[in-house]
């Protein structure tokens, strides 16, 4: 785990999206020793090694994917993991849901590329694959709070 934190490719944004990721699966990791329980996860599917790697791996999956949307069921077959096990596990190991993640880490990018790259709208909202500037105003502004536009203000 720590070997993948040191040792990536990423660079920029996708870097601070992936060390982010990898930060919150080494908190989770962490919380499992110190609780001092076999297991804190309730889903007894997670207890195999296997599928809590395919799931880290549908998080790496969501990670990568950030410009190119990805569905619950092309993410289960990348993955090789039932649809269902894939959203219980996922909420489970990361407490959140699947889609949830997957766009906190979409908003969180677009933050940096408007705010440290000074991108404008339209270009961010091509970049992580929304079909319109509308719908990528309306999903940022839910995320965050704010306008696009008022992010690039500041």
């Amino acid at each position: 785990m720590i070997e993948s934190l040191v040792n990536h490719k990423y660079t920029g944004s996708l870097e601070n999206i992936y060390v982010n990721a990898q930060l919150q699966m080494l908190l989770l990791y962490s919380m499992d020793w110190i609780s001092d329980k076999e297991e804190i996860l309730s889903c007894r599917f997670l207890n195999s090694d296997i599928d809590r790697e395919k799931i880290a791996l549908a998080r790496d999956i969501l990670i990568q994917s950030i410009g190119q949307p990805i569905t619950i069921k092309e993410l289960s077959r990348k993955v090789a993991m039932n649809e269902c096990y894939l959203k219980k596990g996922f909420k489970e190991m990361f407490g959140t849901t699947i889609f949830d993640f997957y766009q906190n880490q979409r908003m969180e990018h677009a933050k940096y590329l408007l705010y440290e790259k000074g991108l404008n709208v339209t270009d961010v909202s091509m970049m992580l694959g929304y079909s319109s500037i509308s719908h990528f105003s309306t999903a940022f502004k839910k995320q965050t709070g704010l306008k696009p536009c008022e992010l690039l203000l500041r």
